[in-house]
């Protein structure tokens, strides 16, 4: 089994900064595309940035020159740096990958961390 663990949530002022990371415990099989979405009170969960495992990115339009994803290959780590944030930011944040087992790819949630933005 593969497990993501998200970490780096909380409260921040609007116009403050917040990393979020994402740790995947596999070290035996291949992680292609990692990705954040997020789930905001009452609406369905949405893609906010994916990497590949080339580092080829992709951010929702909302997030465009505020927030940059990464990953780390020799940790099996992604982050996203999230700067300027603004009250509609607010949600759950999910890490989400793609995760290679013998010829079939498997989609892979964390639990998800709290984002809080407010004054």
């Amino acid at each position: 089994q593969v497990q993501l663990v998200e970490s780096g949530g909380g409260l921040v002022q609007p116009g403050g900064s917040l990393r979020l990371s994402c740790a995947a415990s596999t070290i035996i099989f291949r992680i292609n595309a990692m990705g954040w979405f997020r789930q905001a009170p009452g609406k369905e969960r949405e893609l906010v940035a994916r990497i590949s495992s080339g580092g080829s990115t992709d951010y929702a339009d909302s997030v465009k020159g505020r927030f940059t994803v990464s990953r780390d290959n020799a940790k099996n780590t992604m982050y996203l740096q999230m700067n300027s944030l603004k009250s509609e930011d607010t949600a759950v944040y999910y890490c989400h990958a793609d995760v290679v087992v013998g010829f079939v790819t498997n989609n892979y949630w964390g639990q998800g961390t709290q984002v809080t933005v407010s004054s």
